[in-house]
């Protein structure tokens, strides 16, 4: 998925470099480059985030002493 990222942002920064103003090139960058992005890899994250919340939850019903 790293490569896939990589490849993505280096084509979106070459779009932004031959964008004829430095406002279009900044709004090209973040348009096409870093908010899908940021949103993609949030949106792939969420399995992983659930499973590392539920790890903690049972390793700290696992740890709490029996009363």
């Amino acid at each position: 998925m790293w490569i896939v990222v990589i490849g993505w942002m280096y084509v979106v920064t070459l779009m932004a470099a031959t964008e004829p103003t430095v406002v279009g090139g900044i709004m090209t960058f973040f348009g096409y480059g870093v908010l899908p992005l940021s949103l993609v890899l949030y949106l792939m994250g969420a399995g992983r985030r659930a499973r590392r919340r539920q790890a903690g939850k049972d390793t700290q019903h696992s740890e709490r002493p029996e009363e």
